[in-house]
């Protein structure tokens, strides 16, 4: 057969090809993350020994995309308002699944309006994804916090995606005793549903035993939180939101030991005099729309520009370790009924009509932690966290306090503007203290 003709058959022949599966870290999402891992880790000195556990843990399950092994059934939430406590008394394990990632805010941009909030399509780009990061296997149940109007139309999407999802409404008020009970009944029928999906009934015994696994983790995170306090700083911030960030998908009791251990660690850098911050660096406190990896952006961006961040009052860091649990009723009903008041109570949230809280909380945080400056995060499209930051300036500015308000997403086409900004406004900060040294020297002079 001449050439050409057996050419033109074969071109004419369906061959069956194979495809080649690419290695998970050669994805964009594992580039992704490994960027920001190889900033963290080795763009800054003087990284603390303890959070190399927490470096590999990240470099395991979202540069090499190791799944991760959970006991029992698994619970997939959407915010911190969910009481761990009863997922773990059901025999399941909880699993945080904001998520950080450009790659899935991208596909989740596919079928939500441009102008929806990154975190909200980052996360239900997870969710549909063939490839879930982090890799936890197939969730029994998503419990989906109505805590906007984005979350609360994402149920039907997940359920879309094959999803079983429990909705968890909050009331639009804290205060109110109609509004507390309403709340109690919402996580009673919570915790309904989660014996349903376990087939374990909750008691009282099991729900200590759980308040006894977070309370230890919360202790941890307490006292790391303290050492956060001394000037100059034991750590950097990007340290502490990643160790926060591990508690999203890590076991628990593993993740309170390495926080223990990082905490054992502090402990010898505040008695050797250790700084990891110039002594004049801005100590910032951070604050609105929460910081979630690989999208560290801002964060990093403060330290890198020689500013320190010494706290933090977001929904992925201090509000979701630091109010500890204290329930102990005599029965499992009011059990969970206190449990529900620990998560209402104490929440900061803006999706309530009155955000006097957090105010106060803010102002506290600033003055306990000898704060410079604060630097507020909103997510474009996030309009709880958009529409609040007026109220904050404002409570801010009467107490003396510079704010930068910065309005970003999970693109990385605005470091370059965001650097300038950053820089700016920690060298007006680094002005404002000078200025009130000489001050306060020309009048004990």
């Amino acid at each position: 057969m001449p050439y050409a003709q057996a050419t033109q058959e074969m071109n004419h022949t369906a061959i069956p090809v194979q495809p080649v599966a690419q290695p998970f870290n050669r994805s964009k999402l594992a580039r992704e993350a490994d960027l920001t891992l190889n900033h963290i880790v080795d763009d800054f000195i003087d990284n603390p020994q303890g959070m190399q556990y927490f470096y590999d843990l990240f470099r395991r399950v979202f540069v090499q995309g190791e799944a991760l092994s959970k006991t029992g059934p698994k619970v997939g939430v959407t915010c911190i308002q969910v009481p761990e406590e009863l997922i773990y008394a059901a025999g399941a394990t909880p699993i945080r699944l904001c998520n950080g990632s450009y790659q899935y805010d991208q596909s989740g941009g596919d079928f939500m309006p441009a102008k929806s909030c990154a975190l909200v399509k980052a996360t239900l780009g997870r969710l549909q994804a063939r490839q879930q990061i982090p890799d936890v296997g197939k969730l029994d149940l998503i419990v989906n916090v109505a805590s906007c109007d984005q979350k609360t139309k994402s149920s039907d999407m997940m359920r879309e995606f094959g999803h079983t999802v429990h909705d968890l409404p909050l009331p639009p008020d804290k205060e109110s005793e109609p509004a507390r009970e309403y709340w109690r009944r919402t996580v009673r029928n919570l915790a309904v549903e989660l014996q349903k999906t376990t087939g374990k009934r909750l008691t009282r015994k099991g729900i200590k035993a759980a308040m006894a696994k977070s309370l230890r983790a919360q202790a941890a995170f307490r006292q790391l939180h303290a050492y956060r306090k001394s000037a100059p700083a034991l750590m950097l911030g990007k340290d502490v939101f990643l160790v926060t960030n591990a508690y999203f998908f890590d076991d628990i009791d593993r993740w309170t030991d390495a926080v223990e251990a990082l905490n054992a660690e502090l402990e010898q850098r505040l008695q050797s005099g250790f700084q990891a911050a110039q002594s004049k660096a801005p100590r910032i406190l951070f604050t609105g729309s929460p910081p979630i990896f690989p999208s560290l952006k801002l964060p990093l961006l403060i330290e890198e520009c020689g500013g320190v961040v010494v706290a933090d009052e977001t929904c992925s860091a201090n509000r979701m370790l630091y109010d500890m649990t204290a329930v102990d009723e005599w029965l499992t009903t009011h059990m969970i009924d206190g449990l529900a008041d620990k998560y209402l109570k104490p929440c900061t949230c803006p999706v309530f009509t009155r955000n006097d809280d957090r105010i106060r909380r803010l102002l506290e945080l600033a003055r306990s932690f000898a704060v410079d400056g604060v630097v507020y995060q909103a997510f474009s499209g996030c309009q709880v966290y958009e529409m609040e930051q007026r109220s904050v300036a404002r409570a801010l500015q009467e107490a003396g306090l510079p704010m930068i308000y910065v309005e970003t997403d999970y693109s990385p086409d605005d470091q370059g503007q965001l650097t300038t900004r950053i820089e700016a406004f920690l060298e007006s900060l680094k002005t404002r203290k000078r200025q009130a040294r000489l001050a306060a020297a020309a009048t004990s002079a």
